[in-house]
């Protein structure tokens, strides 16, 4: 109980002493104390907000740019998925150009064709396809009524078909224009040119003559297009004459090949 009067007396003088500041305000006792007091806290009060403005506009710029900084990275990944679909799409588009293409250049209905993608380049052109899939050592590669090459190297699920530019390449050749028709045998050059050899001098070929296969090989139909005569070598010392071609394609640029499958 004498632990309770201190308290009780302090409660009592604190509501007595507001009652008197109340009441001295009430008589404008206190105004000549609030004048300096104002004078005093008003700038210091001003400080205080203008601190607090600054502080909320820079919270405000930092949540606004870890915002900005998340919806541009998700934009991003936006972009990179749209970017991917557009090529698979393109991708897709191109192949079934192709296999349109090729089924009015040879006909299905003769022909077996596989259609393989391209996955490498070097001195062979790899593909996608392999004994699984019916592919075998000998077989042509075309593409629309173009001879690619011949497969030589063959695994489970890839191979390798051999270009016309291959050294180790020999293929009956024959070219063909308003004057006559020039027998030869195309043989692959290093790098990228092709050599049409054996050629009688008597026969007639052009430049700009398109070059055909003879389909002696018995692996290559005949008719398929080898490439384009670009220039004509003549010498009258030699047996024979020649006659350099080029190809009418990159091969670089082709989405699908096909081979010729038993």
């Amino acid at each position: 109980m004498t632990k309770l009067l201190p308290n009780l007396k302090l409660f009592i003088f604190l509501i007595i002493l507001s009652f008197l500041i109340l009441g001295l305000d009430s008589l404008q006792v206190l105004n000549l104390i609030k004048k300096p007091i104002f004078y005093i806290t008003n700038p210091i009060s001003f400080g205080l907000y203008q601190t607090q403005q600054n502080l909320s506009r820079q919270f405000y710029f930092v949540f606004e740019a870890r915002f900005a900084a998340q919806e541009n990275k998700a934009l991003k990944q936006q972009l990179v998925q749209l970017l991917s679909e557009n090529a698979q799409l393109r991708k897709n588009l191109a192949e079934t150009e192709s296999l349109l293409s090729q089924a009015s250049h040879l006909d299905p209905r003769t022909y077996n064709l596989l259609p393989v993608r391209p996955i490498g380049l070097g001195r062979y052109l790899k593909i996608d396809k392999g004994s699984s899939s019916g592919v075998k050592v000998g077989q042509a590669a075309v593409y629309n009524d173009n001879y690619v090459g011949k497969i030589t190297a063959v695994s489970q699920n890839a191979s390798n078909i051999q270009l016309l530019t291959d050294p180790d390449s020999k293929v009956a050749a024959f070219s063909q224009n308003l004057e006559g028709k020039a027998k030869g045998v195309l043989v692959g050059q290093f790098g990228t040119e092709i050599l049409m050899d054996k050629i009688l001098h008597e026969e007639q070929i052009a430049v700009s003559d398109l070059v055909y296969s003879e389909g002696t090989e018995g692996f290559l139909p005949r008719g398929l297009i080898l490439g384009r005569v670009s220039q004509i070598m003549d010498r009258e010392n030699e047996t024979f004459k020649q006659a350099k071609v080029e190809p009418v394609f990159d091969i670089r640029d082709l989405d699908l090949v096909f081979v010729i499958v038993e």
